[in-house]
């Protein structure tokens, strides 16, 4: 499990993040993101975990700029770099990206283009950005391609999505993010289609990635063991909200918020041999129609009246370490 590390500045810091969708012609607000704060410090990663459909997606997307239509952010502020993306015009926000901020996606075929070559695909934002051309571009894009572990570049670059395996594409799609030297990398899920060997290759690699450049990271994940080899702080998310965040030590030796227990408490250890997996009773809720009070109190076994009722703040615990639950008033 990894330590803290000292860090020099913040390179991102978002205050009461709100993205909401407005479907219905306004009747319906989906609240997707519902007041998020936390920050990101230099060379530091941070993962963002929680079930499907708590908002880490949005929160990525909300960072970049690139919601779908329906969404909309309705408050909060976005500092990077001490600029805040929220203050951009579209054409300001189209140098950010790839340029100081880049994404890797789930999954790299949606990502990829079947059309175009893997050395066209990784060319495009040199030339964007770092206006690039002729043989100083190809030989950025064999270095790349040698940078994720991709034999022969000088063939591979020629070479389509389609003739490459799901690993060659997701190492592609992460030299395309690092291309042009972001400060910042948001890795969604990025390991979901892997299987266990190429994704502990892959973790390996995104990590010396990481280090030798000195990037921020935000990884989002459901999986607690990449969590505790990978990061540096989480922030856990349940319905729109941050319930916990806090040192990655610290939230797997000491978790606050019965949602983060819960959730540690599903993940089988090596030692396991009961019959059933230890699961959370209950769906997320309808982030339309959230209950009152703490969203998380119709699934918590420890849930008193005040839960139901009054919405709890975010209580602070020690250096770094933040409880969104009653049960942490002191």
């Amino acid at each position: 499990m990894m330590e803290g590390r000292t860090t020099n500045s913040t390179m991102l810091k978002i205050e009461n993040l709100k993205t909401h969708f407005f479907t219905q012609k306004g009747r319906r607000v989906v609240k997707a993101v519902d007041g998020i704060d936390f920050s990101l410090a230099e060379g530091e990663i941070l993962g963002l975990v929680g079930e499907s459909g708590c908002g880490k997606t949005v929160t990525s997307l909300s960072i970049l700029r690139l919601l779908p239509a329906a969404a909309r952010i309705v408050s909060g502020r976005i500092i990077l770099g001490g600029e805040n993306l929220l203050e951009k015009s579209e054409k300001e926000m189209r140098k950010v990206r790839g340029k100081k901020v880049s994404m890797i996606l789930q999954d790299p075929m949606v990502s990829l283009n079947p059309l175009f070559t893997i050395g066209d695909q990784i060319a495009e934002p040199l030339k964007l950005h770092k206006k690039l051309a002729g043989t100083e571009l190809m030989d950025r894009v064999r270095s790349l391609l040698s940078a994720v572990n991709i034999p022969s570049a000088e063939i591979r670059r020629r070479e389509y999505p389609h003739q490459m395996s799901g690993g060659m594409r997701q190492r592609i799609v992460g030299a395309i993010a690092i291309s042009c030297e972001p400060k910042l990398i948001i890795a969604d899920e990025a390991t979901t289609n892997l299987d266990l060997t190429i994704q502990a290759q892959y973790l390996k690699l995104l990590k010396e990635i990481q280090e030798r450049n000195r990037l921020s990271m935000i990884f989002i994940t459901h999986n607690f063991g990449i969590v505790a080899r990978m990061c540096d702080h989480v922030a856990v998310m349940y319905a729109g909200k941050i319930m916990e965040k806090a040192p990655v030590r610290e939230i797997f030796n000491s978790p606050a918020h019965p949602y983060t227990e819960a959730l540690l408490g599903s993940v089988p250890g090596v030692d396991y041999n009961e019959e059933r997996l230890i699961t959370i009773e209950g769906q997320p809720p309808d982030l339309a129609d959230l209950p009152g009070g703490c969203s998380f109190h119709p699934r918590c076994e420890k849930a008193t009246d005040r839960c139901r009722v009054e919405l709890p703040p975010e209580f602070k615990l020690a250096e770094n370490h933040h409880s969104r639950c009653w049960l942490c008033e002191k």
